[in-house]
């Protein structure tokens, strides 16, 4: 599913049957270790948004200044973005794309995935031992 903007609305591409779906707005998180880079994410995905002539608003999310040990979801860091190209009055309540750096990104994450929201993952940090540190039993990918 690939997001673009148009002259009203926001529109989703799905690259599987080639059908497009107009929104009039998305909201995407991005989710990842504190530290590693997600308020930056956000902040550039923000800035390249509004420079396209988006509204838009925001919603930054970290931890304690206390870093949790990486990997585990006590150290989750997420940055959302609702963006349209009417006018925005809330961060969004549900995301329809997350993107999911880790496991435990993935997890503390899901569940606020608006149903039938797309996830798009690091598939190489679904390790095992990252796994078991996000609290995983068995891998959520399979």
């Amino acid at each position: 599913m690939e997001y673009s903007m148009g002259s009203n609305v926001a529109r989703a591409h799905d690259s599987s049957n080639g059908q497009r779906e107009n929104r009039e707005s998305v909201v995407i998180r991005f989710a990842g270790d504190s530290g590693d880079g997600m308020q930056l994410t956000g902040s550039q995905f923000t800035l390249s948004s509004a420079l396209l002539g988006n509204d838009l608003a925001t919603f930054p999310d970290y931890p304690a200044e206390i870093r949790a040990p990486a990997g585990t979801t006590f150290g989750v860091s997420a940055f959302q973005v609702h963006f349209s190209a009417q006018p925005i009055l809330t961060e969004g309540d549900e995301p329809e794309v997350l993107v999911a750096m880790n496991p435990a990104a993935l997890k503390v994450n899901v569940a606020d995935l608006d149903p039938g929201g797309l996830i798009v993952i690091d598939r190489d940090s679904f390790s095992d031992k990252n796994l078991r540190k996000a609290g995983y039993e068995t891998n959520p990918l399979e």
